[in-house]
């Protein structure tokens, strides 16, 4: 079973020279609201430190901390990219880990954090299903909008989970929906296709679909489905073995396609940077990225 240190040791290099008072990234999209009407996004890639849990295919951590983030540096970094974004609706504050990891996000930064978000009527952000103490119903409660959070279901297949070096359980993952949706919060679903140890490509497909329909029961309002790829030295070495192969991207369009048929909830399809997955032509991947927008923001399984 993989553990902390190993795929630690596995690593390449972090990025070097970031600051603690700027985002590493920051950008605009739209994406469809829970009504289905289209929503203007700013998404804000916070710089802190790094997640406690060292899962075998994450590479967030490059982009991170080795220290606690500084009091005062949260706010800076989204009072940055919020000079620098147009207006919207919606604001994702992605962390490459736990916004409630009082350690990545300091709880007296709250107040600020929340006066920075009014005038949004959604907050999103990522945090770990085991990180669920009474810090989240704090921060809710400072904010106008609405709180949503995004946790890494990853895959419920019963080989493939308890490898991931995640550290929780489907058990654990129903146990904080329920806790949180019982404040009020919504919940929103990372979900991966072809991870490690999923070879067969009709198991690697079933499973996927297995995972977001116990999204969907667990009472998650939206998935995202996200590619698996190498790049933290640990998948490199699992792609040696034979344990993980490349995503096949026409499965992942039928996997969404398949997902929205139930009509439980949204699903999207992460498409940054699959380009290196497609078989065809630059041409070809065009259309196919095109038509695949075009699901992400309708959520109309029609081709």
């Amino acid at each position: 079973m993989p553990n902390n240190r190993e795929v630690v040791a596995a690593r390449p290099e972090k990025v070097s020279g970031l600051d603690p008072f700027r985002p590493y990234h920051f950008l605009h999209e739209q994406e469809p609201g829970p009504d289905g009407r289209l929503r203007r996004v700013n998404t804000v890639f916070l710089t802190n430190r790094e997640c406690p849990f060292k899962c075998v295919f994450c590479d967030l951590w490059k982009h991170t901390l080795d220290e606690p983030t500084p009091e005062g540096a949260i706010p800076a970094q989204i009072r940055y990219a919020l000079d620098r974004l147009p207006e919207a609706e919606v604001i994702k504050l992605y962390n490459n880990g736990n916004f409630f990891d009082l350690k990545a996000i300091p709880r007296s930064d709250y107040p600020e954090i929340a006066e920075l978000c009014a005038g949004y009527e959604r907050v999103i952000a990522e945090n770990h299903p085991k990180i669920t103490g009474p810090q989240i119903v704090q921060f809710q409660e400072l904010l106008d909008a609405e709180l949503e959070i995004a946790i890494g279901i990853e895959s419920i297949h019963p080989e493939v989970l308890p490898r991931l070096n995640k550290q929780i359980s489907g058990d654990d993952i129903e146990h904080a929906a329920r806790k949180l949706r019982e404040t009020g919060i919504s919940l929103r679903g990372f979900i991966l296709l072809n991870p490690p140890w999923l070879t067969d490509p009709a198991e690697t497909r079933q499973s996927c679909l297995d995972t977001i329909r116990f999204a969907f029961d667990a009472g998650f309002e939206t998935v995202s489905i996200i590619p698996v790829r190498t790049g933290n030295g640990y998948m490199e070495k699992l792609e040696a073995d034979g344990a993980y192969i490349p995503p096949d991207l026409h499965m992942l369009e039928s996997v969404v396609r398949e997902a929205l048929s139930w009509q439980r909830g949204r699903v999207f399809a992460d498409l940054w940077d699959v380009r290196p997955f497609w078989p065809g032509s630059s041409e070809s991947y065009e259309k196919w990225e095109s038509a695949m927008n075009k699901l992400n923001l309708h959520q109309l399984n029609q081709d």
